[in-house]
């Protein structure tokens, strides 16, 4: 595996063997599958369980990792492109990226979304710029538009809950938060969802559409795998018979790269706060997702993510799980 960048690079039965081989290496370590291997880890955006996920998945595995950010660059690192760097930072990310990545075996980059032009961040510009420096192996830890670990993980999660694929419902609800974050993870979420065969409903208010490009992808995914995909405004409908309500904010298509836009049309939908009325139509144990990390009362209610719908944190486990398969099968462990 020369990259581990998007779900649709990756058949069913692909995904289905990785998550295999994650509960796997769960049940029956390989402390010294990857001795002597190391992975370069590039957080350009902050983190918690994706660095900490990937460093203990590498330290399981008996390899090494090292960590590097902006903050953490004694010269400061500069990205923007035709600059004239007479300010604070001494470094630029395109001598950076090429010698980080060489003192690894592989290396994972975490780049969020500029969130100025849609086109550009659904053209994955930014984190493609970064790619085409380097020649080692690489893994997507988050994109403006993918966040392929998670979705891997979510898989598996709902996999060993026996979640169903096909007839399995499953609803990607867009929750109040104070900001505009990124299309990373509904996005992918929604791919994934698809691609493994469930009825997928978006529910969203009117102005956070996603993107129709995004849509197209899902559906087509569903159409393969016998899935479907909807979307709707309607809380009750889109709740009906459901197994699986993820949760998450994001931007406003609507007025992408307008904070103003944006804020003023988010702040008339400060009810958007998963509680137990919304799972009224669900199915009895249907279960609640969250990427994490999660403002509580404000994207959903305390009860919720303390009772026994929550399965975030196992979800959170599987971050882990998950990411050993990938780093076993792209640096090398045996079969």
């Amino acid at each position: 595996m020369k990259a581990f960048n998007d779900l649709a690079d990756f058949s069913n039965e692909e995904i289905l063997a990785l998550i295999e081989l994650a509960g796997r290496l769960d049940k029956h370590p390989e402390p010294e599958a990857l001795k002597g291997k190391v992975l370069s880890l590039l957080f350009l955006s902050p983190s918690l369980r994706t660095l900490a996920s990937f460093q203990a998945a590498m330290t399981r595995l008996g390899g090494g990792s090292f960590v590097i950010s902006p903050e953490m660059s004694i010269h400061g690192l500069e990205s923007r492109p035709g600059i004239v760097m007479d300010g604070a930072a001494a470094e630029h990310i395109r001598e950076a990226v090429p010698v980080i990545a060489s003192y690894g075996d592989a290396i994972g980059i975490r780049a969020f979304a500029e969130r100025k032009s849609i086109e550009a961040d659904m053209a994955e510009t930014e984190f493609s710029s970064l790619i085409d420096l380097i020649d080692t192996p690489y893994i997507n830890m988050e994109s403006a538009m993918n966040h392929p670990c998670q979705n891997l993980a979510d898989w598996k999660t709902m996999d060993d809950l026996s979640i169903p694929t096909n007839g399995g419902k499953f609803v990607l609800s867009w929750a109040y938060h104070p900001r505009a974050l990124p299309l990373a993870v509904p996005a992918s979420t929604l791919y994934m969802a698809a691609k493994r065969g469930m009825d997928v409903t978006v529910l969203r208010p009117d102005g956070f559409e996603l993107p129709e490009a995004i849509m197209q992808k899902a559906k087509l995914a569903a159409n393969a795998s016998g899935g479907s995909v909807t979307e709707t405004d309607d809380r009750d409908a889109a709740m009906q018979g459901a197994d699986i309500i993820y949760a998450k904010s994001w931007s406003s298509t609507r007025y992408y790269g307008d904070k103003n836009g944006d804020q003023k049309l988010r702040e008339e939908h400060l009810a958007w706060c998963v509680d137990e009325p919304w799972f009224a139509n669900a199915k009895k144990d249907c279960r609640f997702m969250h990427c994490l990390p999660v403002r509580r009362g404000v994207v959903v209610a305390d009860n919720i993510l303390d009772g026994p719908r929550s399965i975030v944190i196992p979800e959170a486990r599987n971050r882990m799980l998950a990411q050993m398969a990938i780093l076993y099968q792209m640096l090398g462990g045996d079969s």
